[in-house]
């Protein structure tokens, strides 16, 4: 019989395994026979290491596509074999290395042109991916920003919603978050994260920067706002399954969220996360937010209740709010609403900026 974590890990987790990829049979083969939750890194891990084996053998084939394709599964499953799974942070390290590693195989076959950025920041450096849509031009940017256990490997379904309907994206992992977290800790001011990427790219004659959105998920649902009200170029924002301020979701998150941001904040225990936490606050930042908001949620949300949408959108001078009332978190188990929703709105109000 699964432990409490294992039971946690899938009762709120696996419409998120499904809509970022994930095919749905290997999540029942992988969680089914686990009992401990000690087992699951090695379960996921084990499944990216078929994936990419099948990624070797169309490569030796030729068949770019098929091998693209097994190396984002990969990919994900590298990646959420250490999602929240805080038990060795050496293993937890290699499975993310692995991860950054089949995600650039799966670049090469089905998007060459797209970069990995190093931006300087502070005394160190973000990492980021960059990717076009296929007609070239000038493009309006999607900044896409992962939340508390999200990173851009995640992502790579999620920025084809964008680049089919000709934004370009850029997914960052900021403080506190992958690549960049290895140096850095979460903090409440993510925008200065945003205008470091931003001032990166500055001068770059491939991306239209004077037509730049942000759109967040989870926590990201709170950096995405925030980084608008202090960040102009930002023209227009879309928060999905955000918190109005995280530290009063503390109580009621998941034993494995609130030890993943303990190691993510950089925090000294539970009490000190929760003290962290209290300070991803955007009451004091929304009534300086005059860029278009879309406040997205799910009401069924296990993880943070839908009155914090609420209040974002009530308290944010040029919001809407769209309630799924059937939705869970980030409203994974609706991606074919939620996901077109946010790509559509973003992209005409950039399609509008003078």
């Amino acid at each position: 019989m699964p432990d409490a974590r294992i039971e946690a890990a899938v009762a709120n987790w696996a419409p998120r395994f499904l809509a970022q990829g994930v095919d749905p049979n290997d999540f029942a083969r992988v969680t089914a026979p686990l009992e401990r939750w000690e087992q699951w890194l090695d379960a996921w891990v084990a499944n990216g290491d078929q994936h990419a084996a099948l990624a070797r053998d169309a490569e030796r084939s030729r068949r770019r596509v098929t091998a693209g394709r097994a190396w984002v599964r990969a990919a994900l499953s590298y990646h959420f074999a250490k999602f929240v799974w805080m038990v060795d942070l050496a293993r937890h390290r290699q499975a993310a290395d692995r991860a950054v590693a089949a995600l650039r195989r799966a670049h090469a076959m089905l998007d060459p042109t797209a970069e990995r950025l190093e931006v300087p920041f502070e005394a160190t450096t973000m990492v980021a991916t960059l990717r076009r849509p296929l007609d070239g031009g000038r493009p309006p940017l999607v900044l896409l920003l992962p939340g508390l256990d999200s990173t851009k490997e995640e992502f790579f379904n999620w920025e084809g919603v964008f680049l089919e309907r000709g934004m370009a994206t850029l997914s960052l992992d900021g403080p506190g978050q992958g690549e960049t977290g290895y140096a850095t800790h979460i903090r409440p001011d993510y925008e200065v994260a945003v205008t470091a990427a931003l001032d990166h790219l500055a001068g770059r004659d491939d991306l239209d920067l004077g037509r730049v959105g942000a759109v967040g998920v989870s926590l990201g649902g709170y950096y995405a706002p925030r980084a608008a009200a202090f960040e102009p170029r930002v023209r227009a924002a879309v928060a999905i399954g955000g918190p109005y301020n995280f530290g009063d979701c503390w109580g009621g998150l998941p034993q494995l969220t609130r030890e993943t941001f303990v190691h993510h904040s950089g925090a000294g225990g539970q009490a000190a996360g929760e003290r962290a936490a209290r300070a991803l606050d955007l009451a004091p930042v929304l009534p300086r937010l005059r860029q278009p908001l879309l406040v997205i949620f799910g009401k069924l949300d296990r993880l943070i209740p839908f009155g914090h949408a609420e209040r974002v959108a009530a308290e944010a001078p040029n919001a809407e709010l769209v309630m799924f009332q059937e939705g869970n978190h980030v409203c994974n188990n609706l991606p074919y609403r939620s996901q077109p929703l946010a790509a559509d709105w973003i992209g005409e109000r950039l399609a509008d900026v003078g």
